[in-house]
């Protein structure tokens, strides 16, 4: 069996399950021995009651109380009631569905209850739904990790457990040619199997470290190659300073910040410079980086060129057309700005470029139906990428090819640590927008644990009810493996049952096809939708400048980069707003980490923070960085291992290392298991 046969030719996988399998884009062995686990159950030691925090998932040894179960009906649920006890302390625990148990329980035998442990008013010890073990049922799991996949409707975790070890010990994975980069490294393929399937917690550390060097090394390669294709490139044109741009900014009803005239400055120079701009704009969402895009295009059209702005999302795109449209109408400037989406009709779709390709229009504005074939401009020298970490190295030299020695200028609203910064975009001019327009009040935060959840629903009905809106974070799309945790779908039925009838809750996730992703988002900018429950897939969103609140759920399974990426979706208007970080664990660590969220709105001082904090014990949390094309690895949590990479990298591009690099680029031309576009170099 070969990495690319198709999945079928697994042993045990019929046409049903090949189908369901296809759903997650698992067509062949290769996606399905690179399909990584999304988290683990790690069966920890057993501990005592006493030894647990409040909120805590943890195995707990225990012993039956003769005499304590108790049945009760809920509907269509059977709700059995059980008291262990633990150090002399009592647990309450219930089960749904599981009245058999009372004749399987047996007093004086030790069990082992594994579940969220909380602690109740008056004292007292409670468990909902834990999972029972005996002590001989644990002791045959206890250490190991059993890995969670993820799932559609039909599709259990056991199925594709099964195809991946079968998959396995037919398949030969290839060597990526990077064994003995490290010390005390193992093979690629040994990392790959550990990957799933680990012997102990050690086992899965070491094999996870192996294969996010792997990912670091093929992203960190891409980008040296791309970087020396775009350094120091000769400027052909004639770019000149023109009034158009000056006359603007008298006429905005608000000036620039310090950081914004900063950044323009640096964008002028080099425009005018005689060499290629290449530059990153770095600010936090909401900081003004979109007003700076439209200077350059400005200065670009006014100097007879054509520039391209590509967004992520369509629903972006159309923001930005659309604030770009009313300032050009606005402020009679000379613009003639287009609009270009994948969903446009084909006969739409024709029209536009070949006005593009006429050079009827000098700012075209789009998704990435902007580099594909059928499109030719006429003069493009300026290309502008909205959250450039979402499109891979090929898709934007794909744009940037489609002109001759064209200025690039990327933005991100993801605040990365400029130590990190200049591994992540390689060789690049970096302008950071460190202030925020003085209109804006600043975000009130609070950081709670799960008893404010009521208080909690309660103000986001007052906002709404005073005529804004609201968002809700869970960390998960669907009901999963660890019910312990928020998700979307169930979420946004319980805010449907707690809030009154006329607020209308949606819910949006990746999951979604983008037609509906882009609809749903459309629905909440216009205000169809009151209250908006999302994954994280809402960090790059619209500006709805009338969202005044955000809850978010489980926050102690996010980075605090991540969540303060996330909270800066509100606090676009002149209203203020709010985030509420709800944790469901609340120890102390864990409230001190999310207090630096209620100190601090700065995102780079966050992100600062987040590399000290977040380590190896955070592994299974969200990761922050998965828009760059990880499949596991995160560049906050791996910091040191990112270092690591780049180091290797600006070693195997030295001359004398020309027959290593080769079979480095070899090895990951076969093996790479992300979506960065890497190529043989």
């Amino acid at each position: 069996m070969e990495l690319n046969s198709e999945i079928i030719k697994i042993k045990g996988i019929g046409d049903k399950t090949a189908q369901l399998l296809k759903k997650l884009h698992i067509e062949t062995v290769r996606d399905l021995i690179f399909n990584i686990p999304r988290d683990f159950i790690l069966y920890d030691t057993p501990k005592d009651i006493d030894e647990s925090a409040d909120g805590e998932l943890a195995a707990i040894s225990a012993f039956y109380k003769p005499g304590s179960f108790s049945n009760t009906k809920k509907g269509h649920l059977n709700l059995s009631h059980i008291t262990f006890v633990s150090s002399n302390r009592n647990i309450y625990t219930t089960v749904f569905n599981m009245p058999y148990l009372k004749k399987q329980l047996v007093s004086g035998e030790e069990y082992i209850l594994r579940g969220v442990v909380e602690t109740g008013k008056q004292g007292g010890y409670y468990m909902t739904q834990p999972k029972i073990y005996t002590r001989k049922q644990y002791d045959e799991i206890e250490g190991k990790l059993m890995p969670l996949y993820p799932l559609t409707k039909g599709l259990s975790n056991n199925t594709i457990s099964k195809a991946v070890k079968q998959a396995l010990s037919e398949v030969v994975i290839p060597d990526d040619g990077m064994d003995d980069l490290r010390d005390g490294s193992i093979s690629f393929g040994d990392a790959v199997t550990n990957m799933h399937f680990p012997m102990n917690y050690n086992a899965f550390i070491i094999a996870r470290e192996r294969i996010v060097f792997h990912e670091f090394m093929a992203f960190i390669l891409q980008m040296k190659t791309e970087s020396v294709t775009l350094r120091n490139r000769a400027f052909d044109g004639n770019m000149i300073e023109t009034a158009d741009t000056g006359r603007l900014l008298e006429q905005l009803p608000y000036k620039l910040t310090n950081a914004q005239i900063r950044t323009w400055n640096e964008i002028k120079n080099d425009m005018q410079s005689g060499i290629c701009m290449n530059r990153l704009v770095q600010g936090d969402v909401g900081s003004g980086k979109t007003i700076i895009a439209f200077l350059a295009l400005i200065m670009n059209a006014a100097n007879g060129y054509q520039g391209a702005f590509m967004a992520p999302t369509e629903v972006l795109a159309k923001q930005h057309y659309e604030k770009l449209q009313e300032m050009n109408e606005k402020f009679s400037l000379s613009l003639k700005p287009a609009l270009l989406l994948g969903s446009m009709s084909a006969k739409d779709k024709k029209s536009v470029r070949e006005s593009i390709a006429a050079g009827d229009y000098n700012v075209i504005i789009g998704t990435h139906a902007l580099f594909q074939d059928g499109v030719n401009y006429n003069n493009l020298k300026l290309v502008v990428t909205d959250e450039q970490h979402r499109f891979g190295v090929k898709q934007r030299e794909s744009l940037v090819n489609k002109g001759k020695d064209v200025h690039l200028l990327v933005m991100s609203a993801t605040p990365i640590p400029r130590s990190l910064a200049m591994i992540m975009y390689g060789d690049i001019s970096v302008s950071i927008i460190d202030e925020l327009p003085g209109n804006r009040l600043p975000i009130k935060n609070c950081v709670v644990g799960k008893g404010f959840r009521k208080k909690s629903y309660e103000f986001i009905q007052r906002e709404v009810e005073a005529g804004h809106q609201a968002y809700v974070i869970c960390p998960q799309v669907e009901e999963g493996a660890d019910d312990t945790l928020e998700n979307v779908v169930d979420y946004c039925d319980k805010l449907r049952a707690a809030l009154p009838g006329n607020i209308i809750v949606e819910y949006l996730h990746g999951k979604m096809s983008l037609d509906k992703k882009d609809e749903i988002m459309g629905r909440y900018k216009n205000h169809e939708i009151d209250v908006l429950v999302s994954t994280t897939v809402i960090e790059v969103g619209i500006d709805v400048s009338n969202a005044t609140v955000m809850l978010i759920e489980n926050a102690q399974m996010f980075g605090l980069a991540q969540l303060h990426q996330l909270r800066g979706r509100v606090g676009r208007g002149s209203y203020q707003s709010y985030c509420i970080f709800l944790s469901t664990k609340e120890d102390k660590d864990t409230m001190k980490r999310l207090d630096i969220l209620n100190k601090s709105n700065n995102g780079f001082e966050i992100a600062d923070e987040d590399l000290k904090l977040r380590g190896p014990g955070d592994l299974f949390g969200i990761r922050q960085s998965g828009d760059f094309g990880f499949t596991i690895g995160d560049i906050y949590n791996d910091a040191d291992i990112l270092k690591e990479a780049s180091r290797c990298v600006d070693e195997l591009i030295k001359p004398e290392n020309k027959e290593k690099l080769m079979s480095v680029s070899e090895g990951l031309a076969k093996t790479v298991i992300n979506s960065v576009d890497f190529r043989t170099i």
